[in-house]
């Protein structure tokens, strides 16, 4: 088998973080309870939520985790690179490509959306991240960052130990997509949930004013979990 060419693990990359944030951030606004669905039902509410984010990993791990090994996160690649598991290229090239599918995510939702007519940009929002007055529950920045850092970490210790040599194989997107759920299960009341900088800026980058303003702190927190976990594996290891 020959070998699969950086541009093609960049573009599976892309295609993975759209998938994350189309269905992730569609089931929060087009059928989310608490984030103001507009689905004219009941609504996920944070369960369905949570697991609407950790089912798109996991089938996004066995469709391109082959290809790319599907971190369709910054905070993975980086985190990644900081554990000599991926090239400094390979960090950029992977990064920039998450950035873009997440833009493209969320364009995809804010198309589907608008063709309610009920739905507003400013009302209903796309599943942006948010703390203070932008939080679901009204927590503070410190709180938002604190929590996005620690469920970063639990994040990529999880991703860490189920791609493991010693790890039994073939399971660890299951591992993966149930990490994510619990730590959104947690995560939603505090910031809409994060852990992942791709995420929260296609949101961000229609929604604009604070979602936009706020978003430094869902660029930083994460990176700063995920490398703190390349540091404890390492330890670990």
């Amino acid at each position: 088998m020959s070998e699969i060419s950086p541009f093609k693990k960049y573009v599976a990359e892309l295609i993975g973080t759209m998938v994350l944030v189309l269905m992730g951030c569609g089931s929060a606004v087009i059928a989310g309870r608490n984030f103001g669905g507009i689905g004219g039902l009941a609504g996920n509410g944070n369960v369905g939520i949570a697991l609407a984010f950790g089912l798109a990993v996991l089938v996004m791990v066995y469709a391109i985790g082959g290809i790319s090994g599907c971190h369709i996160n910054p905070a993975i690649s980086i985190s990644m690179l900081a554990a000599g598991k991926l090239s400094v290229k390979d960090t950029v090239g992977y990064v920039v490509f998450q950035c873009v599918g997440g833009v493209i995510g969320a364009g995809l939702l804010y198309a589907i959306a608008s063709g309610l007519p009920s739905y507003s940009l400013a009302v209903n929002g796309l599943g942006q991240n948010g703390f203070g007055s932008a939080s679901p529950a009204g927590y503070s920045m410190v709180a938002a960052f604190v929590a996005e850092v620690v469920l970063t970490f639990i994040f990529l210790m999880v991703i860490f130990g189920a791609t493991s040599e010693s790890a039994p194989k073939g399971f660890a997107g299951i591992a993966i997509g149930l990490s994510l759920t619990l730590i959104h299960l947690v995560g939603i009341p505090i910031t809409g949930t994060s852990v992942n900088p791709a995420r929260s800026l296609g949101p961000a980058a229609f929604v604009g004013g604070t979602a936009l303003n706020q978003l430094w702190l869902f660029i930083a927190a994460p990176i700063i979990g995920g490398l703190i976990a390349a540091a404890v594996w390492k330890f670990l290891k």
